[in-house]
């Protein structure tokens, strides 16, 4: 081989193990898909859609939202989980197919830790619970007298069965060493409907759906599930502060295929963790009952799996499957 030759191979190879590299230094140069697994109208595009918007302007190149729903979430993770792990396609990510479906559904066709790469937890949803004002109950601890001295006789809605609205009260239940009935329904509406009709005795529910019913004195906000107390609400306590270590976070964060650059990772983290820091969407989710997080990739991905343990954890506890 001739030492022409020889340097021409070289200069090849290094060209090729470079590009990699000025690809990602370059990203994004088209177009990013950031898929919702949930339907159009929902508390997921409340989020995502300003962000996403935000972040275009970031990043400077269009971000799509893409709705992608059915199964609980997990038929859009699934297609995530699939595609290239180049940061062109993107997960809306959900505490429910990402934490939840894992320990409570079956046949999934993904595995959270190994085929997503965590970008940033962008908000904490706390669900609230609330009671009827008729209920003899102003506190956790009051509610949880109360059904100790009626096991089983006291009723709580949810949204359907391992939502999170179901399993918060499952949650108190376990911890607080209470008997519950649980009453599925299909939607908060419902709920909302049967909680003022005196049908049922309490629910854990949106933020959104219960804060209009609460100001007009119709149901009374007792706690919310996230550890920390919200903005929204400075006044009402966590379930925490009577259950220690009690939470249940209906977050939304960004989550990349498994395999995707890390300096790609660290890009969209910057753009989205800034988007949702700006003051007009932060000022606006927060009015919404949702507190701003914009945590880094590796808090994210702690998050991710201190969540698949306590869901795990109850999972195990009460037998509780689907699908």
């Amino acid at each position: 081989m001739s030492e022409f030759t020889r340097r021409t191979l070289l200069s090849a190879a290094a060209a090729l193990a470079a590009a990699p590299a000025f690809a990602q230094q370059d990203f994004p140069t088209r177009p990013i898909r950031l898929i919702n697994p949930w339907t159009p109208g929902g508390p997921a595009d409340t989020v995502g859609r300003p962000v996403a918007q935000k972040a275009s302007e970031l990043l400077g190149q269009p971000v799509v939202m893409e709705n992608r729903p059915g199964a609980n979430g997990t038929i859009g993770a699934t297609f995530v989980a699939r595609a290239a792990p180049d940061g062109y396609t993107l997960f809306f990510s959900h505490v429910g197919p990402v934490a939840i479906s894992p320990n409570f559904a079956s046949g999934l066709q993904f595995d959270t830790l190994r085929d997503f790469a965590p970008v940033t937890q962008l908000v904490s949803g706390p669900i609230v619970l609330v009671v009827r004002p008729d209920v003899p109950a102003r506190t956790v601890q009051e509610l949880l007298d109360l059904a100790k001295q009626k096991p089983g006789e006291l009723s709580y809605g949810s949204v359907g069965p391992a939502s999170t609205t179901h399993l918060a009260g499952e949650m108190m239940a376990l911890m607080g060493k209470v008997q519950l009935l649980h009453v599925p329904y299909q939607g908060a509406a419902p709920v909302i409907t049967d909680l003022l009709g005196g049908r049922i005795h309490f629910a854990f529910i949106n933020f959104s759906a219960a804060i209009a019913q609460a100001q007009a004195g119709k149901l009374n906000i007792i706690a919310v599930s996230t550890p920390r107390r919200s903005v929204k609400l400075p006044d009402v306590p966590t379930v925490a502060e009577t259950l220690p270590g009690f939470e249940v976070n209906s977050w939304y964060g960004i989550m990349a295929p498994a395999g995707t650059p890390r300096p790609i990772i660290d890009k969209l983290y910057r753009a989205f963790a800034a988007a949702i820091r700006t003051p007009e969407i932060s000022a606006a989710l927060e009015a919404q009952g949702f507190g701003i997080e914009a945590t880094t990739p590796d808090q994210y991905a702690q998050k991710i799996r201190d969540d698949l343990q306590r869901w795990g954890e109850l999972a195990r506890a009460t037998g509780i499957r689907i699908g």
